[in-house]
């Protein structure tokens, strides 16, 4: 059964046309195709997710919103190439995942992919700009090179200041803001944030969406945020509801025609 709501895209990509008007075509970064998801042996086998679609554009946030169980948690970790799915396939740039090896899937996500998490995981022993530097550092830049940009990346989350404060000399928020810029510094394609803002508190919160409103402007970066908390849904563009592993509702804010378009392949 598919139970999902497509993105305001035609089946070949083509943008919608509203009441209003033409949409804004933006880039389609990453794409559940009738993804399906099965957890579990025997008589404990659940399915988690049934036949989902679901496409994200650059240019744009979007919540991920259910409740617990709903299926949140299962659908960001196949989108984030972490779990392989039991039906369907994931597109990232117009390119399957389909078939990759695990060497090849953690390049994927090591080249594309930004994670930021709910608990931040940073290293306690590294500076605010030595944890956002590892991901550069893994692909091999030169630590000179990798200091600049790292730099530049606290400063885009208001941290310019802060580059050489360990994480306990950090706030809940502060510590956050290090991990979406170590999630961005790479210029993945698409950033994926789990309960961002679960752990803080409301002002803290707030801060934390409002940098990821901010760096999601930018059309070349999709972004997804799962969240079960509805004091953030002001900073949406767009609001997919997931329950029983099936999208069950898609909305956008007032005034939204962005659509997202299918560019062609690109080389993973």
């Amino acid at each position: 059964m598919e139970c999902s709501i497509r993105h305001a895209c035609d089946h070949k990509g083509h943008a919608a046309r509203s009441r209003d008007g033409i949409h804004v075509v933006t880039p389609l970064m990453l794409e559940a195709i009738d993804v399906g998801q099965y957890l579990g042996v025997g008589a404990s086998r659940i399915q988690a997710l049934r036949a989902v679609n679901l496409a994200i554009a650059g240019g744009e946030l979007t919540l991920l919103m259910g409740p617990s169980g709903s299926g949140k948690t299962t659908l960001i970790s196949i989108l984030g190439c972490m779990l392989t799915p039991s039906s369907g396939l994931v597109q990232l740039r117009g390119h399957s995942t389909a078939g990759m090896t695990p060497g090849e899937l953690a390049k994927v996500r090591r080249d594309h992919i930004g994670f930021v998490f709910q608990s931040y995981h940073l290293f306690p022993t590294l500076t605010a700009i030595d944890n956002v530097r590892i991901p550069l550092d893994i692909r091999g830049m030169s630590a000179a090179l990798s200091t600049k940009k790292a730099a530049e990346t606290l400063a885009i989350v208001g941290l310019a200041k802060k580059t050489e404060s360990y994480p306990r000399e950090l706030s809940g928020g502060e510590q956050q803001r290090v991990a979406i810029a170590r999630a961005i510094v790479g210029d993945p394609a698409v950033v994926l944030a789990d309960e961002p803002t679960a752990a803080l508190d409301t002002e803290n919160g707030r801060a934390v969406m409002s940098v990821l409103a901010r760096i999601a402007k930018d059309s070349a970066r999709g972004l997804l945020v799962v969240t079960h908390d509805p004091r953030i849904v002001s900073f949406a563009d767009r609001v997919v509801q997931i329950e029983d592993g099936c999208i069950t509702g898609d909305s956008r804010a007032p005034g939204s025609k962005k659509v997202a378009k299918r560019d062609e392949a690109r080389s993973l």
